[in-house]
């Protein structure tokens, strides 16, 4: 069983910056595809970024390329979420996620645990 604890959101002004932190516990992130995932009032849940179990590999929405950098920490058993220069349509609730089977997908259906989320909200 994988345990997942977000922390770091909050309220910013447009153009600034955000660390959002996924603290995982029952198994090492090294053995885990890690995602982060968002969703916004109305709408469905979508990817954010996601990071290979591996370590070796990043992947991002094209909403966020260039803007969001994805990391983790595996002494401390932590994924981070880098988020710059946002906007006011980066609100949504950010969840972190882990895939077990290490598929590294882009799929929310493909992640197997689920944090209880983060609100972030930016306004203009």
């Amino acid at each position: 069983q994988v345990q997942l604890v977000e922390s770091g959101g909050g309220l910013v002004q447009a153009g600034g910056s955000l660390r959002l932190s996924c603290a995982a516990s029952g198994r090492t992130i090294s053995s885990l595809s890690m995602g982060w995932f968002r969703q916004a009032p109305g709408k469905e849940r979508e990817f954010a970024a996601a990071i290979s179990w591996t370590g070796a590999y990043t992947y991002y929405a094209d909403a966020v390329k260039g803007r969001f950098t994805i990391s983790r920490d595996s002494a401390k058993n932590t994924v981070y979420l880098q988020m710059n220069s946002l906007k006011p349509e980066d609100t949504a609730v950010y969840y972190c996620a882990a895939d077990s089977t290490r598929r590294d997908s882009r799929q929310s259906n493909e992640y197997n645990y689920w944090g209880q989320g983060t609100q972030v909200t930016v306004s203009s």
